[in-house]
């Protein structure tokens, strides 16, 4: 790596702050779905920078609005009356589908999340939270104190007491063996169970699709039968769509659109693909909800004229492009091209996911048992031949995950598809 900069990085910068492959990359450039390392190999982006470039790599539209918006101012805060942050809200309230809705903007889901939980906890006017296991919300302390995954949760400390309900991994635990409606049945009965044990939560926080879990989720409708228990409480359901967001499903825009029957959440979280690599998080919930605080605040840099400017560009061209149709299409014949591959691999437990949204778990042969090595040789192999993708995983980080930008086009599907299929193979 020239001029060592990765042992300028770990000279300054935090031991935990993780970096993949033995030899890590310097990513200088990128256009498209593909990207551009220091020397000068050039890769095929199924990751997106953890999902965050949505779109494309320097999608014109995007970088235009965000050049014309340098030009004429870049902040200014939310202390005074902002056009590109009151736009982007209006968007987002029509089509976060919660009736009479507010929008606060943040700069990560991290924010967003941490946002949700205050908002949630003031109104209800407890402390007590229920969320999923293998979960995952977030860096900050009140965020990691509900994330129910315990490679990223560094401490049990925290100003929150969190309850974890089953069914956010649909194969694995005490009640993988049985049929959808059966599972559904049995996670909403030990839903109920819990609650009989302790006082009035404020919410349930969940994935629709778990992300760092390693894109695992429940059958669809499933948490439209935990909000009628639920309602019938008072308790609120704030949807974590995070990564899920946006159309990269492919079936619907929102993740939670698959457990919809009973209405939207009370409180949705955003972030990462709507800046299409600019930081922009936020939350939507009613407005008795937002309002319900009763001190001042503001966002500093949250809602900042360029990044809402980058926003408003990345949301128009992803919806006149239909990319959440492409997402389906395109993201349908990728998903059953690494099925096809993997059945030739018995390491590969499970090819899971939709549209955009493609985990792949490791174990060893025959087993549950993960193994985070052979992913983790997957991972290298992978980019040896010129493909990105990630890893996640509440079984000790053996889940690859594929979640190329929803522009993807089925020649560079079928390519990176090529290139993961060998990938596979090597470990064998």
């Amino acid at each position: 790596m020239t001029d060592d900069l990765l042992g300028r990085h770990r000279a300054v910068l935090p031991d935990w702050l993780a970096l993949y492959y033995e030899e890590p990359i310097e990513i200088t450039h990128g256009e498209g779905r593909h990207v551009w390392d220091a020397q000068g190999n050039r890769y095929l982006d199924f990751f997106g920078g953890i999902l965050t470039t949505m779109t494309a790599h320097a999608l014109p539209e995007v970088t235009k609005a965000v050049s014309e918006q340098a030009g004429r101012i870049i902040h200014s805060s939310t202390l005074y009356l902002n056009r590109p942050m009151v736009e982007l809200a209006e968007r987002i309230a029509q089509l976060s589908g919660i009736p009479n809705a507010r929008v606060f903007f943040t700069t990560s889901g991290t924010e967003a999340n941490d946002t949700a939980l205050l908002l949630a906890t003031a109104y209800r006017r407890s402390n007590t939270v229920l969320a999923m296991r293998n979960s995952y919300h977030g860096r900050s302390f009140s965020s990691v104190g509900i994330t129910g995954n315990r490679g990223w949760s560094p401490t049990s400390l925290s100003p929150l007491q969190a309850l974890y309900v089953h069914g956010g991994v649909r194969t694995r635990g005490p009640y993988a063996h049985l049929g959808d409606a059966d599972f559904i049945a049995a996670c909403v009965e030990d839903l109920v169970d819990l609650l009989g044990h302790t006082r009035a939560p404020a919410a349930l926080i969940a994935e629709p699709i778990q992300g760092v879990g390693g894109f695992t989720s429940p059958p669809d409708g499933l948490y439209a039968a935990f909000r009628e228990v639920l309602r019938e409480r008072g308790i609120l359901w704030i949807a974590d769509e995070v990564q899920t967001g946006w159309g990269r499903t492919g079936e619907h825009f929102w993740g939670w659109q698959a457990h919809g029957r009973n209405g939207p959440p009370d409180i949705m979280t955003f972030a990462k693909g709507i800046g299409n690599g600019m930081s922009i998080g936020g939350v939507v919930a009613r407005s008795e909800i937002m309002n319900c605080l009763d001190s001042n605040s503001i966002s500093t840099f949250g809602g900042t004229q360029i990044t809402m400017a980058a926003g408003l560009a990345n949301l128009n061209y992803l919806l006149e492009h239909d990319l959440q149709g492409n997402a389906r299409r395109v993201g349908g014949l990728l998903i059953e091209r690494l099925r096809a591959a993997a059945a030739q691999v018995p390491a590969v437990r499970e090819v899971r996911g939709r549209g955009l949204m493609i985990g792949i778990e490791i174990t060893e042969p025959g087993t549950d048992t993960a193994d985070p090595k052979a992913a983790a040789a997957v991972l290298e192999a992978a980019r040896e031949g010129g493909l990105l993708i990630g890893k996640g995983g509440g079984h000790n980080t053996s889940s690859l995950r594929v979640a190329p930008p929803l522009s993807l086009n089925v020649a560079e599907a079928e390519e990176g598809a090529a290139i993961l299929e060998n990938a596979l193979r090597s470990i064998q």
